[in-house]
This record gives structure tokens, C-alpha cells and sequence, in this order.
């Protein structure tokens, strides 16, 4: 009994994931590990991306080429993200900005440092 359910959960665990979602024509293809759109450079900013954080954490982002430079520059000053060569920051910042552009219903801006309250935690 033991043998036949221990065999189950294998072939069950082996099991072929469902087949990615259709893609509109027109439109690029899915990368099924990542979630991002293969098109242009999104080899580069898969690899740029993923080792620190989920591609979901980008592809739920949205914003214009100026609005993602101001992320990777707030990651690199808060989060130790290290300098891009700037051929490769502008590629990804180009691939961001053309596949995950502003939507009408973004967040609103963040407030600037100087409208922040005072932090009663901060040292």
C-alpha cells in the first residue's frame, strides 16, 4: 500500500504542466519561467532582475522610461543594486518601458521626501 501510494505521488509530481495561455496575435510570447514578454531584450533583463527579486515584482510594475530609471535608481541606493554599464541600463530601461508602460490606473506618485511625516522608529 505504502509502495503504491509513494509511486502515485511521483507520477503525479511528474505530471506535464498545463499549457502556456494563448497569446493574442501580435503580441510576443510568454517566457513560461518568468512571466516576461520575449521580445527585445528580455533575456538581459530577466537576468539583470530575477537574482534579487520575482519577475512578478516587474511585470506588476508599471512606467515610462524616466519612472523605471528612478526605481533602479532608488534600488541601487537603498537595496545595493550594483551599476549597470549604461548600454546595458538602457536597454533595460527601454525593454521595461516599452513592454510594461504607464496604465491609467497606476498608483499615485510617491510623496516627495520633504511632504514625508516624521518617522518615530527612525535612529
Amino acid at each position: 500500500m505504502t509502495t503504491a501510494l509513494v509511486c502515485a505521488l511521483l507520477i503525479a509530481g511528474c505530471a506535464r504542466e498545463a499549457p502556456p495561455e494563448p497569446v493574442a496575435p501580435g503580441e510576443p510570447g510568454l517566457d513560461p519561467v518568468s512571466g516576461l514578454k520575449m521580445t527585445g531584450d528580455w533575456e538581459l533583463v530577466r537576468a539583470s532582475c530575477s537574482h534579487c527579486h520575482s519577475t512578478q515584482l516587474v511585470i506588476g510594475q508599471r512606467g515610462s522610461a524616466e519612472q523605471w530609471l528612478t526605481m533602479i535608481r532608488w534600488m541601487q541606493d537603498k537595496q545595493n543594486l550594483h551599476n549597470f554599464a549604461p548600454s546595458v541600463e538602457q536597454k533595460i530601461i527601454r525593454y521595461l518601458a516599452e513592454n510594461y508602460p504607464p496604465t491609467a490606473s497606476r498608483r499615485r506618485a510617491a510623496l516627495p521626501p520633504d511632504l514625508m511625516p516624521p518617522n518615530p522608529y527612525a535612529p
